[in-house]
């Protein structure tokens, strides 16, 4: 049963990333804030929620939310500062875009840099735990899906439509046969092993 909040009666953001493990596309993250008593019977970790149900709730919680706000770091800038660095840019990146300031954030995992003025939680799988935080990770899951669902149309020989940029057998066949994209991270294994 997932918990509505951490500490009753302050302004929380959950906040969670999607795509850390991907050779290609960029790394999601989202940041997310409910109403108190927000519920949803389906609402869970994105990736224990059948892909049909993320779509369903995406909607939902872009609508009953106070303030929510998904953004990306690039493969590039996944290269450059390397992809938990990155993801951690993208998560600073959605705090700074929610229309309402949190007064805690709720952060999947058990790191992250301090983001300036708002205190934070580190909560290890806390996107099965709280709602704010499982919120967030069905936001980054669909908005990076649908990012990739739009490469696949321009790159269609890595089967992204159906891995998301994960290292399927579709996938690694393609880079061997295809070499790799500008959308590929030159810093994972095999990538980093092509020219």
């Amino acid at each position: 049963m997932l918990k509505n909040s951490f500490t009753i009666g302050v302004i929380e953001a959950g906040c969670d990333e999607a795509g850390r493990g991907c050779l290609a596309g960029p790394v999601f993250a989202a940041a997310v804030i409910l109403p108190a008593g927000f519920e949803h019977p389906r609402l869970n970790d994105s990736k224990q929620v059948k892909e049909s149900d993320r779509e369903m709730l995406r909607p939902i919680i872009e609508r009953e939310a106070i303030a929510w706000a998904v953004c990306m770091s690039t493969p590039e800038e996944i290269d450059t500062l390397n992809i938990l660095k990155a993801s951690f840019k993208a998560m600073h990146a959605a705090i700074d875009k929610l229309a309402t300031r949190p007064e805690l954030l709720l952060i999947d995992g058990h790191i992250f840099p301090a983001y300036f003025g708002i205190s934070h939680q580190c909560i290890v799988k806390g996107d099965s735990k709280f709602t704010s935080i499982a919120a967030a990770s069905i936001l980054a899951k669909t908005h990076r899906d649908e990012y990739m669902l739009r490469l696949h149309e321009e790159f269609p020989h890595y089967g992204w439509k159906n891995n998301k940029g994960y290292g399927t057998s579709e996938h690694l066949q393609g880079i061997d046969l295809h070499g790799i994209t500008p959308h590929h991270r030159r810093s994972f294994a095999p990538c980093s092993s092509v020219n």
